[in-house]
Order: structure tokens, then C-alpha cells, then sequence
């Protein structure tokens, strides 16, 4: 399994008790859709490498998992610190509104005002606010992902429908 094929769903955060148990800490607005999973990856040495679920207990935005082969506290410390990936087709699927930012790469953004602007090459993820990179021919366009902005997601079509605050889209195109 390669990295890009999968979503980051947290981290090993600890050891739970003494039998090889480990902590999960969940980086999920739904931690419930994940209780099912039967299996995870961990990025150990810059490889992702399968662990089997044998046992999940919820707990808050936390999960205790028993994982297969895993039976002492000194096998479960080695996984402490992990990141915790899952194949992205494991992903809830949204609707509405609603978007995973990996999704709408590649997406045509149209704006209610200026008509076609481009394709999203990118969305930028910084600690205050997500950016959705458009390419205007050769300019870039920054859009910041707000409600009130986005408008309309056609997954068919691979639109995404927005209304920018006036004159964002004039400052670039000057």
C-alpha cells in the first residue's frame, strides 16, 4: 500500500495496559465510522506496514486496540508514536457541500460572478485557514475554503461552485 492511496487517521499515542494493548488517538470528526476496521497501517522506516485489529474499545476521540500479534507491552511501546493510516476507499463518503481536500484536486472552480476560473492544482493547508490553489492559464488564483464561499460540489462533473469575496479574483487577474 502505497502513502498517497491512503488518509491519515491519527496516531499510537500509548501503550493500555500491560497485554500488548495500544492507544489510538483519532484525528476524525466521526471516530464511530472507524469502528469497524479490521486492519490499519503504520508508517514505521517510511514503509507502511498492515497491523490486524483483533478488539476496538471507543473512547472518546481515542480507540484501545488489541492488535493481532501483539502480546507485550514492550511489542506494543515499538508502535508508540506511529502515524495510523487507513486506504482511502475506508474514507465516509460526503455529500452536499462536503469535501475531502484530496477530492477536489483537479476539480474546475466556477465562480457565480467571473464564470470558469480553472482547475484546483492544489489546496494549501495552513494552521488559520485551507486554500484551494486555482491556475488561471498561467496565474494563480488563492480561494479560501469557507462556507460561505463554497456553493456546490458536482462529484460528476468535477465542479466545484463558488461565490469570492468581491474583488479576491480581480487582485490576481491584474
Amino acid at each position: 500500500m502505497k502513502k498517497e492511496d491512503c488518509f491519515y487517521l491519527g496516531r499510537v499515542a500509548k501503550t493500555h495496559g500491560l497485554k500488548g494493548e495500544v492507544t489510538i488517538k483519532l484525528e476524525a470528526d466521526d471516530p464511530s465510522a472507524y469502528l469497524e476496521m479490521k486492519h490499519f497501517f503504520l508508517e514505521i522506516n517510511k514503509v507502511l506496514t498492515p497491523f490486524f485489529v483483533e478488539k476496538i474499545t471507543p473512547n472518546g476521540d481515542k480507540f484501545f486496540v488489541v492488535v493481532q500479534d501483539v502480546k507485550t507491552i514492550e511489542q506494543a511501546q515499538n508502535l508508540v508514536g506511529k502515524s495510523v493510516y487507513l486506504p482511502l476507499e475506508m474514507l465516509p463518503k460526503l455529500s452536499g457541500k462536503q469535501f475531502y481536500f484530496h477530492e477536489i484536486v483537479g476539480f474546475t472552480v466556477i465562480d457565480s460572478e467571473k464564470g470558469e476560473l480553472g482547475p484546483i492544482s492544489e489546496v494549501l493547508e495552513y494552521p488559520t485557514q485551507a486554500i484551494l490553489q486555482v491556475m488561471k492559464g498561467k496565474k494563480e488564483i488563492l480561494i479560501p475554503i469557507l462556507d460561505q464561499v463554497i456553493q456546490k460540489v458536482d462529484r460528476d462533473k468535477k465542479l466545484l461552485y463558488i461565490t469570492a469575496p468581491e474583488g479576491l479574483i480581480d487582485m490576481y487577474l491584474q
